[in-house]
């Protein structure tokens, strides 16, 4: 058990003392604000404030944990043994750097809270984060940090014993198209075929699959069962009316309805509201109700379309509707770590300064950030799979993937994906 004295015990404190020693090094620990009490301990002894007391460890506390307020903080990001470090501390600190400050900074998303300058989605440009513009989006910088506190901890106190912590991995697979020509309806059928009219050969693929002579390129869910069976992967289903940004195919569909049932009984699902369900409660709660009724259970994950994203509010919504899970923490046009950590973690409301129970799952990267944003080769996307993969296992994270089931048809510009899928797991397999 290792005591840790601060001065002011604030919600803020209480988060991330908990994310850090519970969360990620998986260690008891016991916090107090009576100094003579702390003092008079013996034991491993863990001493956040501004002022050394003995030959505890030390690490000096900066203002951002005990203030109550959002504004723009002064923020220099130095090097510190090859890490990038913000929030610098004196220099009786066993750490050059505030740890705790800096950790509730990049996983709360505190700047998310300031003023930006939105995408044409509303959402915030990851080229825009402090993380991107400092070089260490691509680096679970908040575990690298805990890692180091780890090793200052073994250092000062040889004889206590911390977990060993495992790296595992989370496939996540969402379902924005169940299918590319079946089950569209007349009207959307012959829509598209119009459209089409001068594509011979899309044309003829649409009518063999409708008449079941050839199967939907998209329907690949024997394949991607097949491919998982050995892990447990969260699957998510738009399931909101069609629209500019949602082609899906109605939850009113029989033959759609069958299929989300048949991954309910085996598999985890979760929603992927719509991008019409962004920031409209109304929409969101029906999206959430009508699946609930296909699975007959009640809905507990989520990962919104687009990956739209607004703090507080996306979040206190699904609260209100009892999600348990999120799966939204990550960027469309980068890859990395948008909160800076690679371990599954609470919201931290910063409007009213609250810990929830909601749980957010950061992903490290999404297959079409891959296709279209870096527009890298299948070869170069392999290597920088490769190069996160190994980061989150240099510090036993969890590693969470994002994909499309679409990403698994094998035509146009997915030409050649699922083998690049099958590749990046049988790297995690051999680490």
């Amino acid at each position: 058990m290792i005591l840790v004295y601060v001065e002011n015990i604030t919600p803020r404190v209480k988060y991330i003392f908990d994310l850090v020693f519970a969360d990620i090094l998986k260690t008891s620990y016991s916090i107090t604000d009576i100094k003579k009490f702390f003092i008079n301990s013996n034991g491993i002894k863990f001493n956040y404030s501004k002022t050394k007391f003995n030959n505890e460890v030390f690490v000096y506390s900066t203002d951002l944990l005990f203030q109550s307020w959002i504004e723009k903080q002064k923020i220099e990001v130095t090097y510190w043994d090859d890490l990038k470090i913000f929030f610098q501390t004196n220099s009786e600190s066993d750490l050059p750097f505030d740890i705790f400050a800096a950790s509730f900074y990049l996983v709360t998303r505190y700047e998310e809270y300031l003023p930006f300058c939105s995408d044409i989605h509303k959402r915030f440009k990851a080229n825009d984060s402090l993380a991107f513009i400092h070089n260490f989006l691509k680096e679970p910088i908040v575990n690298k940090w805990v890692q180091k506190l780890s090793e200052l901890l073994i250092t000062k106190y040889p004889n206590i014993k911390l977990p060993n912590l495992q790296f595992h991995y989370i496939p996540t697979i969402d379902i924005d198209n169940a299918y590319y020509y079946k089950n569209k309806g007349i009207v959307r059928t012959l829509g598209s075929t119009i459209k089409s009219l001068f594509n011979l050969k899309n044309n003829i693929n649409r009518f063999q699959v409708v008449f079941g002579l050839k199967k939907d390129p998209f329907d690949n869910f024997k394949l991607l069962k097949k491919i998982h069976s050995n892990y447990k992967p969260v699957y998510f289903f738009l399931i909101g009316k069609h629209g500019l940004h949602d082609s899906n195919i109605s939850i009113k569909n029989k033959k759609y309805k069958k299929l989300i049932s048949s991954f309910a009984c085996n598999d985890k699902i979760g929603i992927h509201p719509s991008y019409s369900a962004y920031n409209n409660f109304e929409i969101l709660k029906e999206e959430v109700l009508d699946l609930s009724k296909v699975i007959e259970n009640p809905i507990i994950r989520s990962r919104n379309h687009f990956l739209r994203l607004k703090f507080p509010e996306t979040y206190q919504s699904l609260i209100k509707l009892n999600i348990k899970e999120d799966y939204t923490m990550g960027y469309s046009s980068q890859i990395g770590f948008r909160a800076g950590i690679c371990t599954p973690f609470l919201f931290y409301n910063l409007t009213k300064e609250e810990i929830t129970d909601l749980k957010i799952f950061p992903f490290a990267f999404m297959d079409v950030t891959f296709i279209r944003s870096l527009k890298l080769t299948q070869k170069q996307t392999l290597s920088e799979m490769k190069k996160i993969i190994t980061e989150i296992k240099n510090v036993n994270g969890t590693f969470i993937s994002l994909w499309h089931n679409e990403t698994f048809s094998n035509i146009n510009e997915y030409k050649g994906w699922q083998f690049i899928y099958q590749e990046m797991m049988r790297f995690f397999e051999q680490l």
